[in-house]
């Protein structure tokens, strides 16, 4: 069960790199950050799928989005320059207790 945690967690990282890399990417008109976001995608779903060989979908995919929507949020926060502010942070609190109540 464990080892499906831990697909699970990367997962979540690589959908971050995924979202990072559509923005880099400007529709796909840049290599690099495209070949970024396709191999992200491609690592994220496979590995999404090794959790949830073991875990319920429903969890897993809860999970799996839940890391990267508050992950993207706070990169976006840290390094895109990307608004902050007491709804955002709730928010980012509400999802993280979501998926913590969900294991």
């Amino acid at each position: 069960m464990t080892i499906s945690w831990l697909y699970l967690f990367l997962a979540g990282f690589l959908e971050i790199f995924l979202a990072v890399g559509l923005k880099a990417s400007q529709g796909f008109t840049r290599f690099w950050p495209s070949v970024l976001a396709i191999t992200s995608l491609t690592a994220s779903v496979y590995t999404l799928s090794q959790s949830a060989k073991v875990l319920p979908i429903g969890l897993a995919y809860a999970v799996w989005t839940g890391i990267g929507a508050v992950g993207v949020t706070i990169f976006g926060i840290l390094f895109l320059q990307e608004s902050i502010n007491l709804l955002k942070l709730s928010c980012i609190l509400l999802i993280t207790l979501g998926m913590v109540g969900l294991k």
